[in-house]
């Protein structure tokens, strides 16, 4: 989850242990969330399910992340982008800040049969957070509803 602690480092929430702690915090709790929905042999199954959207609310998940952190859902929700979407899925991971844009790939499972050039099924595409998603981290408090 090292990609959304980025979101968090850019907007300020520096220091290494907090980041560090948040990270492997999240993991876990994705962990444990996914235990009995995660099928790597029919990757679509229960997709759903893998999906973490942060809009008009905290996703839970990120909320007892933050916690570990000491930080209320409240304040997360500033430190990352006004939307966020993200799909972890066992062949692929990635993520849509804003509604009506791009899909992003973050990870992507190597074909089957392919030739890989490190041991790993899995092969980084791109973690970087761009220009533009750093433009959409300036919110300075959550949406509200009219």
């Amino acid at each position: 989850m090292s990609f959304i602690s980025k979101f968090l480092h850019i907007k300020g929430l520096t220091s290494e242990q907090q980041l560090q702690t948040f990270s492997h915090s999240l993991q876990e709790l994705l962990a444990e969330h996914y235990k009995h929905h995660w099928f790597p042999e029919k990757p679509c199954k229960e997709s759903g399910y893998h999906c973490i959207h942060i809009n008009h609310k905290m996703d839970r998940l990120f909320g007892q992340a933050a916690q570990q952190i000491g930080l209320s859902s409240q304040e997360l929700f500033r430190l990352l982008p006004s939307e966020l979407t993200l799909w972890v899925d066992p062949d692929k991971v990635s993520y849509r800040t804003t509604e009506d844009g791009s899909n992003c790939v973050l990870y992507e499972a190597s074909p089957a049969g392919a030739s890989t050039q490190n041991s790993t099924d899995m092969q980084m595409v791109d973690s970087r957070i761009n220009g533009k998603e750093e433009l959409l981290l300036g919110r300075t408090s959550p949406k509200t509803t009219i």
